[in-house]
């Protein structure tokens, strides 16, 4: 959700031999923008397979971050991994922090008790990424109870820090000397057969969440969008003629919203049994088709301001969405429905604005108080006042009848 390419945007067709990750290609932007807004609406009740949306952002962390490691090692020679970690780390965890400290805060003022009990029960899990786990272990399912979490959404950010940790060491190992891009696009498309097959074998559980949250279960979807960043993909990708991607790019783009309309939720036929595999594949189709012809028309339009700006806020968007659709009252002025939902989504952005302006660009492109010394006092005081709230809000007394669902928002 947090990934871009560097540089500026660009829409012209790159030589075969081009590696992806050395300019921005705006349609990805546009994708991601989709898929966040896909994600808006099924949260607030009216998408009903917008959480596929989170799946198209998996695909593209996958193939933007291998574009780059490969990019790397075809330029140097290896992969420095500290740096890769801390330019991820930079990325996603001050916004994160900023949100949970912020969302816990909001909860003691104006939540009910329970959410503020299971979100102090989760922080922890959130911090260390690795929430989604524990909600696996809790059964805390994401398609039944994932209404009484305020950091239920966080399951996803999750999977890819979990991703970013391990699939950089193999591309750093498999991918050195000649021939590194294809043995790292073998291991990808390996990864991805032997997660769906894990998939398939744990969906047919009564409880779907270790299905749906675990990381091996999904790692096909990142898998994929690595093997679609691959020399052995990108190359007959960019043999396509321009007409031919175009028109192909725009089937995937309707077959992908047509899917988000259609598909009804965790018991949609054959969701796990291959259902979330092929929306993976045809998103890593529709990703390769695009980065190699980004100036057709398909391009033009994902690449186009409104989707391309929301791509842009589509993490710190992704981030605030969920605690506000659960702290914000059912009625607001004596409205609800769409009016609330469209308040809902409309706070949401003022939120990731702020985030992206205040927090995000900064410690990114490396203000001055975000870099050397002062970045690392930053940091510090940020960890230390994250742990504090977390430490000094007192924990609600939770009893029978305390889970107040008529107060949280319906999906």
């Amino acid at each position: 959700m947090a990934d871009t390419l560097p540089a500026r945007s660009v829409h012209r067709r790159p030589r075969p031999g081009r590696t992806p990750g050395r300019a921005h290609v705006a349609p990805l932007d546009g994708l991601r923008g989709l898929a966040v807004a896909a994600v808006l609406l099924f949260h607030a009740g009216y998408l009903g397979g917008g959480f596929l949306g989170v799946d198209l952002f998996f695909v593209l962390s996958g193939f933007l971050i291998t574009g780059l490691l490969l990019g790397e090692a075809q330029k140097r020679g290896r992969i420095h991994l500290g740096a890769f970690w801390a330019r991820r780390a930079r990325r996603l965890l001050p916004a994160l922090a900023v949100m949970g400290t912020a969302a816990l805060l909001l909860a003691w003022a104006a939540g009910p008790p329970s959410l503020l009990g299971f979100a102090l029960d989760d922080a922890p899990w959130a911090a260390v990424q690795a929430v989604n786990w524990h909600f696996i272990a809790e059964q805390v399912g994401y398609f039944d109870a994932s209404d009484t979490r305020l950091f239920s959404h966080l399951w996803s950010i999750a999977v890819e820090w979990q991703f970013y940790l391990v699939w950089p060491l193999v591309v750093a190992v498999a991918g050195r000397g000649r021939g590194g891009a294809r043995r790292v696009a073998v291991l990808a498309g390996a990864g991805a057969l032997a997660s769906l097959a894990l998939m398939i074998q744990l969906g047919h559980a009564v409880d779907t969440t270790r299905a749906y949250e675990g990381t091996d279960t999904r790692a096909f979807a990142l898998l994929l969008g690595a093997l679609a960043a691959t020399a052995p993909v990108r190359r007959p990708a960019a043999r396509v003629p321009g007409p031919v991607a175009d028109g192909v790019c725009a089937l995937l783009v309707c077959g992908l919203v047509a899917s988000w309309v259609l598909t009804g939720g965790q018991n949609a036929p054959g969701l796990f049994q291959g259902g979330l595999f092929a929306h993976s594949l045809a998103a890593a189709v529709l990703i390769a088709l695009l980065a190699a012809a980004p100036g057709g028309c398909a391009g033009r339009v994902l690449g186009s301001a409104v989707p391309r700006r929301l791509g842009e806020l589509s993490y710190s968007l992704y981030l605030w969405h969920w605690p506000v659709y659960l702290l914000l009252p059912q009625e607001v002025f004596g409205v609800g429905g769409w009016a609330r939902a469209a308040l809902a989504i409309g706070l949401s952005l003022l939120a990731a604005v702020l985030s992206k302006l205040l927090v995000e660009d900064p410690v990114r492109f490396r203000a001055r108080w975000a870099t050397g010394r002062r970045g690392l006092v930053a940091l510090t005081a940020a960890a230390v006042v994250a742990a504090g709230v977390w430490t000094v809000i007192p924990r609600p007394q939770l009893g029978a009848g305390t889970v107040d669902v008529n107060q949280l928002m319906s999906r």
